[in-house]
């Protein structure tokens, strides 16, 4: 029951065959300022800092992997919240799978088999608070050798960036199964999908944004589940499956940020439209920060996909700062960026927002912020 594709990251161009070499180009050609950026101040980092993660690239390398091992979706675990929890997740799981699932809460025991195979998917759909609970309290059922099946999900408000949670457990490495849930549109009649269309590139295919992606040992189970419901996934390794999750964290941590220390409600499309070279800046450092710290480079265009997305899905969504609960797993990451930091002081000290929350000292430099918008190349302001 496995099947195999081709590998998106190393099959795009000839450049591809070589990925030390894209990556230190893509340094250069994915940041390239736009028309409308000012000077940045933010400090760099010594790029590649993290031996961490330069020791999973130099295996990932000597694996010699060019094509994921895509294994099809089966009767799986659903992990839903304790009673009262938000059970939207789980609900769209069960509803496009194939009506053999088991539903299970946190505490209780995990079975030996479901549908008579003793391997298959446990998909947690538990807020990050909860999972913290959740992995400090595992029944015995739950072996080490049963561990390598969790599902782990991410993206969005909901649920945000795990991998300083799951890396301080053991979880992060390129086996386990991660999936980003941010290019679902759930509704009380069945999920759909919200990825976005961005047109033709040069080679005449198309360009997508916002898509679902799923990596580890049952990313093409996901992928298949969330297919039967129409919705794009993209089966992924796990270094490209991080691009992508820190990608959605810039533009969940960013744009809300910036419409919510506005006098009026602002819209993430509203940011998007007349706030992009506040967006800007702050990314701009936010990048060097994950290049320096992290050891990853966004990929040429991301600037264009988060736009496109918050112009897309935006428009009925109204910026907000989440509450101190959340703050670990959606800005935390984000406070060495000298941009990012002054905004949040500004969020705290200037609108009354993000109660609670303990921030860093402010430090010199930074762009100033709260410009009154951008005049954009339609005229609209």
């Amino acid at each position: 029951g496995v099947f195999a594709i081709p590998c998106e990251d190393h099959c795009w161009s000839g450049m591809m065959k070589f990925p030390l070499i894209w990556s230190l180009l893509g340094v250069v050609s994915a940041f390239r300022p736009t028309a409308f950026r000012t000077e940045s101040h933010t400090s760099l980092q010594a790029t590649w800092s993290d031996p961490k993660a330069v020791r999973e690239y130099q295996d990932f390398l000597a694996s010699g992997k060019s094509e994921l091992e895509l294994m099809p979706d089966k009767a799986s675990v659903i992990i839903k919240p304790p009673e009262g929890g938000d059970e939207e997740l789980a609900n769209a799981l069960l509803a496009m799978g194939m009506g053999d699932d088991v539903v299970l809460r946190p505490g209780d025991d995990l079975p030996e088999a479901v549908d008579g195979s003793e391997d298959f998917p446990i998909y947690i759909t538990l807020r990050p608070p909860e999972l913290v609970d959740f992995l400090n309290n595992l029944p015995e059922s739950f072996g080490y050798d049963r561990r390598d099946n969790f599902v782990f999900v991410a993206g969005g408000p909901k649920y945000g960036n795990i991998e300083d949670l799951l890396k301080t457990k053991g979880y992060c490495r390129d086996t386990m199964t991660q999936f980003l849930i941010t290019g679902i549109k759930f509704s009380k009649i069945r999920p759909q999908d919200q990825s976005v269309n961005l047109g033709f590139d040069a080679q005449g295919e198309e360009k997508w944004a916002g898509e679902c992606a799923a990596c580890g040992k049952w990313n093409g189970a996901v992928a298949q589940r969330l297919e039967r419901a129409a919705i794009r996934c993209r089966p992924v390794f796990y270094r490209e499956w991080r691009r992508l999750m820190w990608e959605r964290n810039i533009l969940d941590a960013v744009l809300n940020l910036i419409g919510a220390v506005r006098d009026s409600p602002t819209s993430l499309a509203d940011v998007a439209l007349y706030y992009n070279q506040e967006v800007s800046d702050v990314v701009w450092g936010i990048s060097s920060i994950l290049r320096g710290g992290r050891a990853i480079t966004l990929t040429y265009g991301f600037e264009e996909r988060i736009f496109g997305v918050a112009e897309a899905n935006g428009v009925d969504v109204t910026c907000e700062l989440l509450d101190e609960e959340m703050y670990p797993y959606m800005y935390k990451q984000f406070e060495l960026a000298n941009e990012f930091l002054n905004y949040m002081h500004f969020a705290q000290e200037e609108c009354g927002l993000l109660k609670g929350v303990s921030l860093p000292m402010k430090r010199s430099g930074g762009n100033e912020i709260m410009r009154q918008g951008n005049l954009r190349a339609d005229g609209v302001l």
